[in-house]
C-alpha cells in the first residue's frame, strides 16, 4: 500500500513588491481618482498653489501690516515704490500695498459669496424644474428665459449705486439678478436625463417626497458640474464686480476693490503707474488661476478625457 505524502501548505513570501501588487488591485475610490487626475494636470496644481498664495496674501497683509487703507502719509504723497511703501502710494499718501490686499479680499470675498449661492440656487432650481415638469417647469424655464434676454448689468449698476458700493447687496444681487439663470439651464439640460433613470423611479414608486428625491438623488449625480461651475464662477464674479467697480457703479470709498482700484489706477497710468498695475496683475493672477483650476477639474471630472491621464 502506498502512503500519499502531504506536502504542507507553503505560503509565498511577502514582500513590497507583493504588498504593492495587492495595493495597486484595490480599486480606487471616486474621489482618490480624481484627485489623482487632478494632480497630473501640472497648470492646474500651478493655478491652486497661486490661489492659495493670493489668499494668505489678502488675509496675512492687512493683519502685519502698519498701515490701513485709511492712512495717510503726507510725506510720501504719490510716490513710486520704494522700502517704506512695498507698492507705492496714491495721490493722498494711502498705501497700495495693503489697499491691493484689502482689495483682494473683498472682491474674494464677494466672489465666493456670489460664486456659491448661484451654484446652490441654480442645482436646486435647475434639477428641480427638470424633476417635476409640467407647469412646473415651464414657469421655470419662462423666467431664465426673460432673465437670459434682460440688460442685468444695466440693472445691477442701477440697485449696487443706489446702495451706496455696499458689498453685500452687490453680492445678493449678483446672486438673484444677474448669476444663476444660465448655470440653471445647464443643469435643466442635464438633469432631464436623471430624471429617467431607475433609481429616481424606485424613489417615486415607495412614495419619497419630490423634493428628497431633488436632493438626494438628482443633485448628487451633477455634482461634477456644480464643482465647475463655481470654479468658473469664481472667475465670473471677479470680473463682473471689476466691471462695475471700474465704472464707479461697484464698491465705493471708504471700502476698495480690485476694480475700483484699477479704476482709480487708470486715471493716472502715465504720471503714477503702479496704482495700475499692480492691482491688475493681482486681477490677472486671480483670474488666471481658477481659469487654470477650472480646466483640471475638468479634466479629473470627466471621464471621457484623456488630459488627466490614466488612473
Amino acid at each position: 500500500m502506498t502512503t500519499d505524502m502531504i506536502e504542507p501548505d507553503v505560503q509565498p513570501p511577502v514582500g513590497p513588491d507583493t504588498a504593492a501588487a495587492r495595493t495597486a488591485s484595490q480599486p480606487l475610490s471616486k474621489w482618490a481618482l480624481y484627485t489623482r487626475r487632478f494632480m497630473r494636470n501640472k497648470p492646474a496644481v500651478g493655478g491652486i498653489i497661486i490661489f492659495i498664495v493670493l489668499v494668505l496674501f489678502s488675509v496675512i497683509v492687512p493683519l502685519v501690516s502698519p498701515y490701513t487703507i485709511g492712512d495717510m502719509d503726507f510725506l510720501n504723497l504719490s510716490t513710486s515704490p520704494s522700502g517704506e511703501h512695498w507698492f507705492g502710494t496714491n495721490a493722498s499718501g494711502n498705501d497700495t500695498f495693503v489697499q491691493t490686499a484689502v482689495g483682494l479680499q473683498r472682491s474674494l470675498m464677494i466672489a465666493v459669496t456670489v460664486s456659491v449661492g448661484v451654484t446652490v440656487l441654480s442645482a436646486v432650481i435647475g434639477t428641480a424644474a427638470a424633476y417635476f415638469g409640467g407647469w412646473t417647469e415651464r414657469i421655470i424655464l419662462l423666467v431664465i428665459h426673460f432673465m437670459m434676454v434682460v440688460p442685468n448689468f444695466l440693472i445691477l449698476a442701477i440697485i449696487s449705486n443706489d446702495a451706496g458700493g455696499d458689498w453685500r447687496v452687490i453680492a445678493l444681487v449678483m446672486i438673484f439678478v444677474v448669476g444663476w439663470f444660465f448655470p440653471a439651464r445647464v443643469i435643466w439640460t442635464m438633469a432631464l436625463s436623471l430624471r429617467e433613470r431607475e433609481y429616481v423611479h424606485a424613489a417615486r414608486y415607495m412614495g419619497v417626497p419630490g423634493m428628497k428625491i431633488v436632493l438626494r438623488h438628482l443633485l448628487p449625480n451633477v455634482g461634477s458640474l456644480l464643482v465647475i461651475n463655481f470654479t468658473l464662477g469664481v472667475v465670473g464674479a471677479v470680473m463682473t464686480e471689476t466691471g462695475l467697480s471700474f465704472i464707479g457703479f461697484g464698491v465705493k470709498i471708504p471700502d476698495v476693490s480690485l476694480g475700483s482700484l484699477i479704476g482709480e489706477g487708470s486715471a493716472s497710468i502715465t504720471s503714477a503707474p503702479w496704482l495700475f498695475y499692480f492691482p491688475a496683475l493681482a486681477l490677472t493672477m486671480l483670474t488666471v488661476s481658477m481659469a487654470l483650476v477650472a480646466d483640471g477639474l475638468r479634466d479629473a471630472l470627466d471621464p471621457t478625457s484623456a488630459a488627466g491621464g490614466r488612473a
